[in-house]
């Protein structure tokens, strides 16, 4: 069964010098194919989901030519991809994706939660890459029509969501490495559940500066899957010390950047003694997270403490450990949401900073953000589907 539905998207066009100029093809929304699956998957158990590894009916894939340009978008039965042994992808990492939820809210309706800054990020993201550009707003067009497709598969509770992974791949057939003339993107939705195995429970870190995951002139500002897949050694280390995820590291002052593949907060007294919420700054080796940006603008628009964007420091840590002027410590993203710190493995020295449980401003900040996302708080962050 085929029906129409779609956007419009961008490309990049190369010109002979080599600069670059935007081209809108032809094919409009009305020229997106959906092809329905015939069968269906039975729907799991929200309460027991385990995150990413149940994927719904449907996928979407948009190719892209150099000489043509954007392909037709099609949403079609969630299936394996063909792609050639050779293509720059498996090779060269010339690879990209994004992260993002839809949720039910009480009246059933299905909504994203600020898609269009993950469009923006994703557009960052391909520039690095060499990846061809895309109107966002269009892509964005085709994401809420295959979440509508695939509705049913967003889990009515207010403790699980649909998971949205939109990807990039270079596909060209080369060995060469160079600026790909072919390329797919393509979207995959999966039911999730809490992100981690503790649930509530407050995450454990092994700080050490052996390991960096990003530097400056690097690609640690884009979500590029080489990131992630060279944070698991390091990840498999604090395993080993009996930690969950890794304090990441940076520099010859040791400077917190980010705690695993979240971004990091840190409630405390400062030195000047104010009461602070600060988080390390986006200079270039910290991923612009959506949660991390909506903290800042709720804390922001509170009113009550000083916010801050500054660096931060083990040493900074320590000796505000040591005079107890650390409240909290949680880590931020999509996957998660918040993530409060329990205790730091630095140095063979194991620092407490929540035993149990949310602390209140990490309660506070989840509240509002689930109540948003779930739409039991209206809010222009809301996306309707």
């Amino acid at each position: 069964m085929l029906r129409q539905c779609g956007a419009h998207l961008s490309t990049i066009i190369w010109d002979y010098r080599g600069f670059l100029k935007e081209h809108v093809i032809c094919d409009s929304a009305s020229d997106t194919v959906i092809q329905l699956a015939q069968t269906h998957k039975p729907k799991p158990d929200p309460n027991g989901l385990v995150f990413g590894t149940v994927f719904t009916d449907h996928m979407l894939t948009i190719g892209w030519i150099l000489e043509e340009g954007w392909q037709k978008p099609h949403i079609q039965p969630f299936g394996n991809l063909s792609i050639h042994p050779g293509c720059s992808a498996l090779h060269y990492s010339v690879q990209l994706f994004e992260g993002m939820k839809a949720y039910r809210g009480p009246d059933s309706k299905v909504c994203l939660f600020r898609p269009k800054i993950n469009m923006k990020r994703m557009l960052k993201s391909a520039h690095r890459a060499c990846l061809p550009s895309f109107d966002g707003a269009e892509l964005l067009e085709c994401i809420r029509k295959l979440v509508e497709v695939d509705q049913d598969w967003v889990p009515h509770s207010d403790s699980a969501s649909l998971y949205i992974r939109p990807t990039f791949l270079g596909t060209e057939p080369t060995l060469g490495v160079k600026k790909p003339s072919k390329a797919l993107l393509f979207v995959i939705l999966s039911p999730v559940g809490s992100f981690f195995s503790t649930g509530a429970k407050p995450v454990s870190l092994l700080a050490d500066s052996k390991y960096i995951r990003a530097w400056r002139g690097g690609t640690g500002d884009c979500k590029m899957g080489g990131n992630y897949g060279a944070s698991i050694y390091a990840q498999n280390e604090a395993v080993d010390y009996g930690c969950q995820q890794v304090l990441w590291l940076y520099g010859d002052d040791q400077q917190i950047t980010e705690v695993g593949t979240m971004n990091l907060f840190l409630y405390w007294i400062n030195e000047k003694e104010e009461e602070e919420l600060a988080t390390p700054p986006l200079d270039g080796i910290i991923l612009p997270g959506v949660t991390r940006q909506s903290i800042l603008e709720l804390a922001r628009k509170w009113g009550e403490f000083k916010v801050s964007e500054r660096y931060l420091t083990m040493a900074d840590l320590r000796q505000a450990l040591e005079e107890n002027r650390v409240r909290e410590m949680f880590g931020s993203g999509t996957a998660c949401v918040i993530s409060p710190v329990g205790r730091i493995l630095y140095q063979g020295e194991v620092s407490l900073i929540s035993t149990s449980g949310f602390p209140p401003l990490a309660s506070r900040l989840l509240k509002e953000l689930t109540d948003i996302q779930y739409g039991r708080t209206p809010s222009d962050w809301s996306y309707i589907v």
